[in-house]
């Protein structure tokens, strides 16, 4: 697997009531299943070897008999395999029955945990046959039924069961009802260090119940921070008085991965994260420590998952050293052959535009927060210094549009008169006529004020005064036409007591993409936030929201124009010829690698696998996304170096950033959401890469 991941299971088997060997075989099944499907954990529903509807049969020594050696049966069926099985289960302790997940492995069953809270009303009488379970541990002393082999199992609610071979492992149980009330077990299991959370569930099915169910699974995992294997009884239960639905649920800190289909029972399989929720636990500097004295309180169960003595640890990312991954006589695999093949079967969907919502309703949502949230931090910074003028850069280009845009919401949100921003159109050597019309189309719309300086005979006249030739079209040609733009725009706000509006977004300023003190500097950056591709889609956004049909059609075509800063000249017919993405690499992939990596902290081989998968074909296809951009190994690793590059070198000038608002979970300001330093070496991140 991946480095950090983990496959998981949800099963819900057709069963018989109180037939115990039927449904032994059928959770055996599953296991046999999931195993071969590269399964690790595997969950399966509340009192699945009885049933859940059995009632007072319950109380029969038949039933609870045939259950213990059933149970004993599928401990065994489990030695010598990898894979861990979380089985729903009655337990006779003390001539008290309990309702309990056994956790079965190697052989063993690890632990049997049982159920607290058992409810007691409605069609639910569980207390007539249960015992609710306690938190202290004991130890059973089990004698198996099948191997005559005697060892002690922990039986308690406080169990944590830890992989050595996979430390961000760490299982907790809970049962149904448990997840229900107002202070679940879980949170408990999840401050104790718990990253993953089994629960046995017999959910009945009533009308609407299906989506709080799925509420309470996603949101429970986004709280506590953890992965959820939620698996719910199913078809084979009596229906005496309730139906059950299934509807199992995988989720990975607020996000549903994996549902079954409700009225259907099924194997389902997802691919969690572990090593994403031990870096998010790290990262919230809310999420408590381990609390110590509570973990006191817990019996730890330690076992690996292969337990073979000859067994090396886990292919976690392809497995040990770097120089053992390289293709040596034998013919063994390289690394990255080792990671095409296994982000290939990752089972999860790694989202290629992880900034930009797939569903259009909740796109549009997203774009018009967003929009929103610009323009009131804007509004705030204008009454707070009693302006009543802006003055913006307009280039007919995506950033200066949006930045446009939402200074004219902002003076709407005031009452200030739109004629107050004073929008510039500066042309000089590589300015197109699309871009230049538009620019004035945009302003003319907005009903702001339009100021046209044409700033080429500046720049040539700097150019003499510092001897360089025109026709040497380097850094210097280019720079010196943009900070000529920032010296007007600064200088036309002193006229007109207003302040610049800053132009550059998020992806610019990860990549360094920006002259320094040119259009890296303004009095304040309302695109900060936003990464590229989502700029995008928030003019896309007003364009299909407006009534204005030629403003319609002019942010339409800025839409679809090629990103540039038009430094250079253009191509013989007039054409763009300085297409920031043929320079810099495609925004998108660089937008990927600045999400993976400043929200999540991965390494450079886990975001470039993590690559590998979103911009697949195959991946792509499965997801439904019929238009997205699709980049080979290499292309990805080519652009993954330069950004590192990129973002480490152009440290210096993201720690002078003007002030500007937050909009999402990835920025770059220096006053809170990036402090890194200016001089930082790159190092480490490029010799990882170079492994691959």
């Amino acid at each position: 697997m991946v480095e950090g991941f983990i496959r998981v299971a949800s099963a819900t088997p057709k069963i018989k009531v109180a037939d115990v060997s039927y449904n032994r075989d059928a959770v055996l099944r599953d296991i046999d299943e999931a195993e071969k499907q590269g399964v690790k954990l595997v969950v399966f529903p509340e009192l699945v070897l009885t049933s859940y509807t059995c009632a007072d049969l319950f109380h029969q020594t038949v039933l609870i008999d045939k259950t213990m050696k059933a149970l004993d049966e599928l401990a065994e069926a489990t030695r010598g395999r990898e894979i861990v099985a979380v089985v729903g289960t009655p337990y006779l302790m003390d001539h008290k029955l309990y309702n309990c997940a056994a956790v079965l492995h190697g052989g063993h069953i690890l632990a049997i945990v049982p159920k607290k809270n058992l409810p007691n009303y409605g069609e639910f009488y569980e207390r007539r046959w249960f015992t609710p379970g306690r938190e202290e541990v004991r130890y059973i002393t089990w004698t198996s039924r099948v191997t005559k082999e005697v060892y002690s199992i922990p039986f308690g609610m406080n169990i944590l069961l830890e992989a050595e071979d996979f430390p961000e492992f760490i299982l907790a149980a809970e049962i149904c009802e448990d997840v229900w009330v107002p202070n679940p077990p879980s949170t408990q299991h999840a401050l104790a260090g718990a990253t993953i959370i089994a629960n046995t569930s017999a959910s009945d099915e009533t009308v609407g119940k299906d989506s709080y169910r799925r509420e309470l699974i996603r949101s429970a995992s986004a709280r506590l921070v953890s992965a959820y294997v939620y698996t719910n009884a199913g078809d084979g239960e009596s229906s005496t008085d309730l139906v059950f639905g299934g509807q199992d649920i995988i989720a990975e800190n607020g996000i549903i991965l994996k549902e079954g289909n409700r009225f259907e029972t099924g194997l389902y399989i997802a691919d969690v994260d572990l090593q994403r929720i031990v870096q998010e636990r790290a990262r919230i500097t809310t999420y408590p420590d381990i609390d110590e004295c509570l973990r006191d309180r817990y019996d730890v169960v330690r076992f690996r998952f292969n337990d073979s003595e000859e067994a090396a640890m886990p292919d976690v990312m392809g497995g040990s050293e770097p120089d053992a991954e390289k293709r040596d006589e034998k013919g063994n695999d390289s690394l990255k052959e080792k990671l095409l093949r296994d982000t290939a079967d990752l089972r999860r969907f790694v989202d290629p535009k992880p900034f930009v919502p797939g569903n259009v309703s909740e796109r549009n949502q997203r774009c018009n927060e967003i929009f929103t949230i610009q323009a009131m931090g804007l509004r705030k910074r204008l009454e707070h210094i009693g302006c009543r003028s802006a003055v913006i850069g307009i280039s007919g280009g995506l950033d200066s549009t949006l930045a446009l845009l939402v200074t004219a919401r902002a003076f709407d949100m005031l009452g200030i008169p739109r004629e107050n921003i004073i929008s510039v159109t500066m042309p000089a050597f590589g300015t197109t006529d699309r871009t230049y019309n538009n620019a004035v189309t945009l302003t003319k719309r907005l009903h702001a004020t339009l100021r046209e300086i044409n700033i080429k005979a500046a720049v040539l006249q700097h150019f003499e005064d510092i001897g360089h030739d025109p026709e040497d079209h380097s850094v210097t040609y280019e720079n010196s036409q943009a900070r000529e733009r920032t010296q007007i725009l600064m200088d036309i706000a002193n006229q007109t007591d207003g302040i610049v509006i800053g132009t550059g977004d998020l992806s610019e300023l990860a990549l360094g993409w920006a002259t320094y003190n040119g259009d890296h500097m303004s009095m304040y950056a309302v695109n900060v936030g936003v990464p590229k591709t989502l700029v995008r889609y928030l003019v896309k956004f007003v364009a299909e929201t407006s009534e204005d049909e030629s403003l319609r059609q002019c942010l339409n075509d800025i839409f679809d124009t090629p990103v540039s800063p038009e430094l250079l000249p253009p191509t013989g017919d007039g054409q763009i010829s300085q297409k920031t993405e043929d320079l810099v690499g495609p925004y998108e992939l660089h937008d990927f690698f600045l999400y993976q990596i400043l929200r999540f902290g991965f390494s450079p081989r886990k975001v470039y696998a993590l690559a590998l998968k979103a911009f697949s074909e195959e991946a792509q296809k499965e997801a439904g996304i019929m238009d997205g951009d699709i980049y080979d190994p290499e292309t990805i690793l080519k652009w993954l170096r330069k950004f590192y590059w990129r973002f480490f070198s152009q440290q210096f000038k993201r720690s002078c950033l003007p002030d500007g608002p937050k909009v999402g979970s990835v920025a770059v300001s220096p006053r809170g959401d990036l402090r890194m330093p200016s001089d930082a070496a790159v190092k480490l991140w490029i010799e990882e890469l170079e492994e691959i």
